[in-house]
């Protein structure tokens, strides 16, 4: 519900954006009006107010309260109920199947009984309730949609619009679902609220709240809470103007951009590392490597034709593999690595791409290639195990108040990316080529 919401205002504001302008001095504007209006109480409005204030200043006025007023929360509500009407609405029966409700309040329960009413009508075509069904209105609809649920017929009775009902018990759920004056039988998030409660806490409240170190009285709680958010905002809007570090740009109403942390110095160890790692293995290519490994175990003889016959030379096929595995590998691409070798262009590439690069045959070349890790490994420094990590991080889920959280295109979902390892093996490349073919 709250991304129908927001994909509902965005779409309004691209209409309205070409047509909206922000009229500054509108209270300036209104005293101009009411005193020519004043003066020629007579006249007309174009020789009276157009002189005052001009009519193009006017449009923008009326503009702009449709693109803020209730004219803009109308239309917002109509794209709403597009939406959910035309898509959403086909999964609700089922999320309501699976999903059992229940609430310890009874100044909610009229919530639980709509949301049974809805499961009632699951694959009914009815526009509107029957007037027998007793629908609850009170604590569910927002007082300025009343007048979109509630509908009045040709004889003067009242109707319940069931679409626009759905989205309103929707809506509300959402919002009593966070609060958890709803929760949902056997679920972890929206449990039970009882259940995050010890079992003796209404026996060992005093001692519980005072390992906690808050006080028993609610309005010393709440008093204490004010305090401290205004102290905040206080120093906030007093430390803002001078903070060089945080920006206030002028989009999205008023985005605050915060300057990256200075780097901080590298450790000594990882300092004398990298200057070890430079004695021994200086300037060496990730291709020198690839190749490398090649020689050694072989893993280019998995790559087969899927063609009936192979007339190309072996030597020819393995240095094109490995070219197009580093190509895929390193999101470097085919055509740039064709740049700079002799003899090979990217036709020639292509054409191994597709005849020989395949899920299969990468899965047993990488099977190949973390065996002989696992081989050649100092068990007394790694241990026997027989996994390992060998990426350069990896996706955690996080609340989307996290302000280091992101949408990763890759992995899906909202998360941060935590730095695992920098190791450059080749069963890492082998795989990312496997993920970017299929």
């Amino acid at each position: 519900m709250h991304r129908i919401g927001i994909n509902a205002e965005r779409r309004v504001d691209k209409e309205l954006i070409n047509d909206f302008k922000r009229v500054n001095g509108k209270p300036n504007l209104l005293f101009r009006i009411a005193e020519a209006s004043l003066q020629q109480p007579e006249g007309t409005v174009e020789d009276v107010v157009y002189k005052a204030v001009s009519k193009k200043t006017l449009q923008d006025v009326v503009k702009e309260h449709k693109s803020s007023g209730p004219i803009y929360q109308e239309k917002v509500y109509t794209v709403m109920r597009t939406s959910y009407l035309h898509h959403y609405r086909r999964m609700v029966p089922q999320l309501l199947t699976m999903l059992e409700f229940r609430s310890n309040n009874d100044l909610h329960r009229p919530l639980v009984s709509a949301l049974e009413l809805l499961k009632k009508y699951q694959g009914s075509t009815q526009h509107y309730y029957s007037p027998e069904d007793e629908v609850k209105i009170d604590g569910i609809l927002k007082n300025r949609w009343r007048d979109l649920i509630v509908e009045v017929d040709k004889d003067g009775q009242e109707r319940i619009n069931r679409v626009n009902y759905e989205i309103s018990v929707l809506q509300a759920l959402r919002d009593q679902l966070r609060s958890k004056e709803i929760w949902v039988v056997g679920a972890k998030r929206y449990c039970n609220p009882e259940q995050d409660l010890p079992t003796d806490f209404e026996i060992q409240r005093e001692t519980y709240y005072q390992a906690l170190k808050q006080p028993l009285d609610p309005e010393a709680f709440i008093s204490r809470l004010q305090q401290e958010m205004t102290c905040a905002l206080t120093k906030l809007d007093q430390g803002m103007p001078n903070n060089t570090q945080v920006k206030i740009l002028n989009r999205d109403n008023g985005c605050i951009t915060v300057s990256p942390f200075e780097a901080q110095a590298e450790p000594l160890n990882l300092l004398r590392l990298k200057e070890e790692i430079s004695k021994r293995w200086s300037m060496t290519s990730l291709l020198d490597i690839l190749k490398e490994a090649d020689l050694r175990i072989n893993f280019t003889e998995h790559f087969k034709s899927v063609a009936a016959r192979e007339n190309m030379e072996r030597l020819t096929l393995q240095k094109r593999l490995l070219l197009c595995l580093y190509g895929l590998g390193t999101n470097t691409g085919l055509k740039r690595i064709c740049n700079g070798i002799e003899r090979e262009n990217y036709a020639d590439l292509q054409y191994v791409k597709r005849r020989f690069i395949h899920k299969e045959h990468l899965r047993n070349a990488t099977s190949r290639v973390v065996n002989a890790v696992f081989q050649v490994r100092r068990t007394q420094i790694w241990g026997e195990g027989t996994t390992a990590c060998a990426s350069d991080s990896k996706k955690f889920g996080s609340w989307d108040q996290n302000l280091m959280t992101e949408w990763h295109v890759r992995y899906g979902g909202r998360g941060v990316m935590i730095l695992l390892a920098r190791r450059k093996e080749i069963c890492l490349h082998l795989f990312t080529v496997e993920n970017l073919l299929f």
